[in-house]
């Protein structure tokens, strides 16, 4: 047993109370300081932004345009690192394992909030990163073959609920379209069968090619087939609004089956211990980034909307997703791969 050399009864006698007080209140202010400080001049040197996928993909473009307008909001170049790999784990790992000062920060989508919930195997905690704010989501629409007897979700739906079922492409075990199948499944008594595929590319080359009946793919990957004498029909998009650059298509509320609604989002997560002074700055320059006109509508033409806004509304976000998420990987029965 250790014997201190002194009462610990008079370190906080009455004599020495205030003294010890005061003490306390100088280390506790000048860390404060020390902080405040440092979130006032941040950033001095560029600042990356790791995006654990490919290039050419939402969430790439997404960070991207971020990228650019918070570089010229905070004086400083902002720089992407495309790390993909293990389905944006080691990307998200990366940022996870990065020196929280402010200058890394991982560009997040709904993996790294499912990959937790349904992989005993994730090598992360929801913990072990905190939400900064959205950047943008691109409305994932609900598509098959233009050749495809399915002319309306009803069609698609009515078919999906007989015996045999309907093949639903996806990007593999909890992305967006498996959650959207799953959706449809628990919610309005369909047999739709998930079949997955590395990569939304994929699983949308399948459904052109008829070797699946359909999907719901993020708009920057539909769009572009869904035009005149294009390869999809499009039936409709899971947001909560119609889309800026298609305004004609329906959404699934609208459709009479309000209980589908999922998007693909992008974000920034930042590892835990960045100060929330610098979080929040940055927070203020990506969301003055998507009210840049010339990004905005940028990202519209392209079937993303801007979104932006503030770290607790982005916070708010994050723990409603993880609650419906969540209850429809347990009802569902979802499981990893």
């Amino acid at each position: 047993m250790t014997h201190w050399p002194f009462n610990l009864r008079s370190v906080f006698s009455k004599s020495t109370a205030g003294l010890t007080l005061a003490a306390l209140t100088l280390l506790v202010n000048n860390g404060w300081a020390q902080t405040s400080n440092v979130a006032s001049t941040w950033p001095t040197k560029p600042v990356r932004f790791i995006v654990p996928f490919a290039s050419g993909g939402a969430n790439d473009l997404l960070a991207r345009a971020a990228a650019e307008g918070a570089s010229k909001v905070l004086g400083q170049p902002v720089i992407i690192e495309n790390k993909p790999g293990a389905g944006g784990t080691l990307g998200t790992m990366l940022g996870i394992k990065s020196a929280p000062d402010g200058y890394t920060f991982l560009i997040s989508a709904a993996g790294v909030i499912s990959n937790t919930l349904i992989k005993k195997s994730a090598p992360y905690k929801d913990n072990e990163l905190v939400p900064v704010v959205m950047i943008g989501l691109a409305p994932s629409i609900i598509v098959t073959s233009a050749k495809s007897k399915h002319n309306t979700l009803k069609d698609f739906i009515d078919n999906a609920k007989k015996g045999q079922g309907a093949h639903f492409a996806t990007a593999g075990t909890g992305s967006t379209p498996h959650f959207v199948a799953e959706m449809m499944n628990l919610k309005y008594g369909t047999n739709f069968i998930p079949v997955p595929y590395k990569s939304g590319s994929e699983s949308s080359t399948a459904v052109m090619g008829g070797q699946v009946d359909g999907t719901s793919e993020a708009s920057i990957i539909s769009l572009p087939h869904i035009q005149p004498g294009g390869k999809f029909r499009a039936l409709a998009t899971t947001w909560t609004q119609r889309m800026s650059v298609a305004p004609d298509l329906p959404t699934t509320a609208e459709l009479g089956y309000p209980d589908v609604q999922i998007a693909h989002w992008a974000g920034i997560h930042a590892p835990v211990g960045v100060p929330p002074e610098i979080m929040d700055k940055m927070a203020a320059a990506v969301d003055a980034a998507m009210k840049n006109p010339a990004i905005s509508e940028r990202l519209k033409s392209m079937g993303i909307e801007p979104i932006g806004g503030t770290r607790p509304q982005f916070n708010d976000f994050v723990n409603a997703e993880r609650t419906k998420l969540g209850a429809i990987i347990r009802a569902s029965g979802m499981k990893e791969d």
